[in-house]
């Protein structure tokens, strides 16, 4: 089944009205992808056991990024933490496995590594209870989607396509050249109270501008 949400050729209706040559134009504070220690050269690639708490958040971010970014899934971490701002981190109940995936907006300080402070309808979205305060949680960090612009771009607009659904894990499915563009597909599982469905996100893009020329999604079995 199909979904009705497609550009082609981009242009009218993206949510925030970010502008296609810049994917991250809407945030206040763009070069804070450039002004922290590269993390890739970290080598923290693995599952983290640590602990989740929550938060309402407020105006005024460390990132520039407001925790309203991505829906409200969304996360502060700790000063020293190797998560960048803007960076995409899977976070898992480890109670009843439920997934969701948040964008480091906030930076707190003497904050341990293992520890994240979710918006209050991230740390709901992983089904747990605002009165526990404090749930066990497995953080892993997602380089690849950081190193694929594109397909943290279709996250964005899949999150603001789908608003009933929380998306919790994605991959890249196929890059393939057509008549000097580049089209490539991604796989975002995406899930909501009632049920969990995958979208396939596609983006032909000519890579000399990064022009967009067309995206569109469609749901897969």
């Amino acid at each position: 089944m199909y979904s009705n949400f497609n550009h082609v050729p981009y242009g009218y209706g993206y949510p925030y009205g970010a502008n296609p040559y810049h994917p991250y134009s809407r945030y206040a504070y763009p070069q804070a992808y450039g002004t922290y220690p590269n993390y890739y050269g970290y080598g923290v690639r693995q599952p983290v056991r640590g602990q989740a708490t929550w938060t309402e958040g407020g105006e005024v971010t460390k990132c520039g990024i407001p925790w309203s970014n991505n829906r409200y899934m969304t996360a502060a971490v700790g000063q020293n933490s190797p998560y960048q701002c803007g960076q995409t981190i899977k976070v898992k109940n480890i109670a009843n496995q439920r997934v969701v995936l948040v964008t480091v907006v906030d930076q707190v300080p003497n904050y341990p590594e293992n520890k994240i402070n979710l918006h209050r309808k991230a740390f709901e979205t992983l089904g747990a209870s605002v009165d526990l305060g404090v749930i066990n949680v497995e953080i892993t960090p997602n380089p690849q989607l950081e190193e694929e612009k594109w397909g943290k771009y279709l996250l964005e607009i899949a999150q603001s396509a789908y608003p009933n659904y929380n998306a919790t894990d994605y991959s890249k499915v196929s890059q393939t050249q057509q008549n000097g563009n580049v089209k490539e597909v991604y796989k975002f599982v995406m899930e909501s109270p009632q049920e969990t469905m995958s979208i396939e996100g596609t983006v032909i893009y000519n890579p000399a501008t990064d022009r967009i020329i067309s995206i569109n999604f469609k749901e897969v079995s």
